[in-house]
């Protein structure tokens, strides 16, 4: 997967059709199931492959909080996200030949019907097709977290990855959502939701999940602050950063998913942290500023610089 590319023309031609400026975000999203497309079970493997229309292909992952109210984030993406989203990496150019994935996270311990929803990785208008397919389960539990690590796991054992497998270089995947890491997942609920595991061990924690994903990929969570879980709970924060230090990124406004992802990408290609705030304008430049203050770039050495 991964032909074509994502066009401005193409995109306002489809959202006025598809009226997303009056729609609601259950108008949007009318899925009352998990859609088969989206199902994770059973799924070998999604890739992200090169192509004539996208040689030298960057595998990105946005996997979007859908419990409770977070609904709020998949209406952000589906109206103003991912047209920005891919706008800006055309523009900016901080990585190369976008192949975007959305995912849906939910809560598995609680029960959800669809804790992880993934689309196939996509280059063109088919990312915002196959996006309008997420259940919006609106489900979750009291346990203080969400089944982010889900998205960790099927990264790690179901997506080949051309910019990993050709050229060495990670992809990028970005879970969003306002409640605390997933300390833990189970063997018996990853097989629930993909299929036989082949693990030996009943639980598989958080540190060792975060090694299989970190290897072929950049992980980052982006704390969505507007939450209920998240607003005022410094703990929320305090308890990401112990996981993934400074890639762990408070998100002031949700309406700034886009601007923030594209920054992050900026500053991890190399860019100067301080020009990079100031390429957006004055309440854009707010948000991004207080993600990226803290982002810690690995030089060629291995070192670290702290931007």
């Amino acid at each position: 997967m991964g032909s074509g590319r994502f066009s401005a023309d193409d995109w306002d031609a489809y959202a006025t059709n598809s009226s997303y400026a009056t729609k609601t975000v259950d108008a949007i999203y009318t899925a009352r199931k998990l859609e088969d497309a989206l199902n994770p079970h059973g799924v070998k493997v999604r890739e992200s492959h090169d192509s004539a229309d996208n040689p030298n292909s960057t595998a990105i992952i946005v996997a979007l909080d859908v419990t409770g109210s977070m609904g709020m984030l998949l209406d952000t993406m589906a109206k103003e996200g991912l047209p920005t989203l891919m706008a800006e990496i055309y523009d900016r150019k901080p990585v190369t030949d976008p192949h975007v994935m959305c995912m849906g996270i939910g809560d598995v311990e609680a029960g959800d019907k669809a804790p992880l929803q993934v689309t196939q990785f996509e280059a063109d208008l088919r990312i915002a097709k196959q996006l309008e397919k997420l259940y919006l389960e609106r489900g979750g539990g009291g346990n203080s977290y969400e089944s982010y690590a889900l998205a960790w796991y099927f990264a790690a054992k179901h997506t080949s990855i051309d910019c990993f497998k050709k050229r060495g270089k990670k992809g990028y995947l970005f879970t969003l959502g306002d409640e605390k890491p997933t300390p833990y997942l189970r063997r018996a609920d990853i097989e629930r939701v993909m299929g036989p595991s082949g693990l030996e061990l009943d639980l598989v924690d958080i540190d060792s999940l975060l090694t299989m994903v970190s290897r072929e990929w950049e992980v980052y969570h982006l704390i969505v602050e507007e939450g209920s879980y998240a607003r005022g709970n410094h703990q929320v924060l305090e308890e990401w950063r112990k996981v993934l230090g400074q890639h762990a990124i408070p998100l002031s406004d949700h309406k700034k998913l886009a601007e923030v992802i594209v920054s992050i990408l900026s500053v991890s290609a190399g860019m100067d942290a301080h020009t990079v705030v100031k390429s957006w304008d004055s309440s854009t430049a707010l948000v991004v500023s207080r993600a990226v203050s803290d982002i810690a770039v690995r030089t060629s050495s291995g070192g670290v610089i702290n931007l």
